[in-house]
């Protein structure tokens, strides 16, 4: 087999067999194929699609690259919950402290940022010490000992995926379905999970802009899940505006805690108790939604999450005063206030460009292998509805590199839209597949 000629088939619309979707990932995870000939294969993909049968030959070979963990011996579920990529979403951090303290064994394996959203992983480095990169054995132990284990890709778990995913980041291939499908679900298959809660965002800040693209995304994922033998919930949740109000590495892991204490912004709030009820139903620890949410909520303000966030932390490595002591965190230098022009009510926040002008600050990376400056990102202080003054400030800026601004605020100045009345809300949870 020559990659050139499996670029071509695909190229011309038509569908790989098993045999050669198993060459191309074990060439490339052993680094016989290179970079720029994945790539080209990755656009093919991206314009021409895979089948359903190829999809899940690939997330298949893809968790053979590696190995898996395994909890036979732990009688409790595993369940794992994934979204697919936001502005200011740090679910994760709040949602996988409550599934464990309810008794849900919670392996995650999460990414980085990716275009314009934010990474999992890239906020948790953030703390001070925090590993994410941890050998088999170890996230293992840490699911057994705490009962979650926030970590990423190895060279042992999905090292196809790992590289994947790097290289769809540079070369605009990010949003391409199958590719999706295959990253989300191989990671989640080699983690050992019994079950998994799917955050599928939609909307301007979202890969999937329209509802019917992510309910295809739901659909599809959930399928290949079910084929696979996993239980398989898809939340399709709203990205027109961020979650939260703070995006950016530090300033997400601040937010993340202030919610973890009660005072976290309310669609935060909602959207984590929301998945961590479901993972709770799918987890066995409840009978019903009602009484999951139930549970979810008691764990939240009995300060439990709390402290078993700050547990996963000092677990792996991080420094745990920093669940008390924010000045721990990175800081940047430098802060400016963008102000509003006129009065009025915010008629748009849009979240792509809240996302890229703090990608554009440092926060993210605009090139595979470029370093990211975790204390960079913005705080948006007025969202879609809410009224606004002449010279109120909209969103603070946090930045270390005079340079890095002047894009960033571009971005920022477009995003707003300030006008006389109020659109209807969007719902924060549009759909369940």
């Amino acid at each position: 087999m020559r990659v050139v000629d499996l670029i071509r088939k695909k190229r011309d619309g038509r569908a790989l067999t098993p045999e050669e979707i198993a060459f191309l990932i074990r060439g490339y995870t052993r680094g016989e194929i290179p970079d720029y000939q994945m790539a080209a294969f990755l656009m093919a993909t991206m314009w021409r699609g895979m089948t359903v049968e190829e999809t899940l030959v690939l997330t298949e070979e893809m968790v053979r690259s590696g190995r898996t963990l395994e909890f036979g011996h732990l009688p409790e579920a595993k369940v794992d919950k994934h979204s697919t990529g936001g502005v200011g979403d740090k679910t994760s951090l709040v949602l996988a402290p409550i599934a464990a303290a309810a008794g849900v064994r919670v392996p995650m394996i999460s990414g980085r940022g990716l275009a314009h959203t934010g990474g999992t992983l890239d906020k948790l480095e953030s703390i001070p010490g925090f590993r994410v990169q941890l050998p088999l054995e170890r996230i293992r132990r840490l699911v057994e000992r705490v009962g979650a284990a926030l970590v990423g890709q190895t060279e042992e778990i999905v090292p196809a995926d790992r590289k994947l995913y790097a290289l769809r980041d540079v070369t605009a291939t990010v949003e391409c379905v199958p590719l999706i499908v295959a990253s989300i679900m191989s990671k989640k298959v080699a983690e050992g999970i019994d079950a998994l809660v799917l955050d599928v965002k939609v909307g301007k800040g979202a890969f999937m802009k329209s509802e019917a693209e992510a309910r295809d995304l739901a659909e599809r994922l959930v399928d290949v899940g079910r084929r696979m033998g996993k239980r398989v919930r898809a939340l399709l949740t709203d990205m027109n505006q961020p979650l939260g109000r703070a995006i950016g590495n530090a300033l997400e892991v601040i937010e993340s805690m202030e919610t973890l204490k009660g005072r976290g912004p309310d669609d935060l709030r909602a959207l984590s108790l929301e998945l961590a009820a479901h993972m709770l139903l799918l987890g066995d620890r409840a009978a019903d939604l009602a009484e999951a949410r139930h549970m979810a909520e008691r764990i939240l303000q009995s300060g439990a999450a709390l402290e078993k966030f700050r547990e996963i932390i000092e677990a792996q490595g991080g420094d745990p005063r920093v669940v008390d002591d924010y000045a721990r965190l990175p800081q940047a230098r430098f802060r400016f206030d963008y102000r509003a022009e006129a009065e009025g009510v915010v008629v748009e926040a849009h979240a792509e460009r809240l996302g890229t002008a703090s990608m554009l600050l440092g926060a993210g990376r605009e090139q595979l292998h470029a370093p990211i400056d975790h204390a960079v990102g913005l705080i948006v202080h007025k969202k879609v509805g809410e009224p606004v003054t002449r010279g109120e400030a909209l969103c603070t800026l946090y930045y270390n590199d005079d340079k890095r601004l002047p894009r960033a605020l571009e971005q920022v100045r477009a995003a707003f839209v300030i006008g006389a009345t109020a659109p209807p809300p969007d719902p924060l949870i549009r759909a369940i597949v």
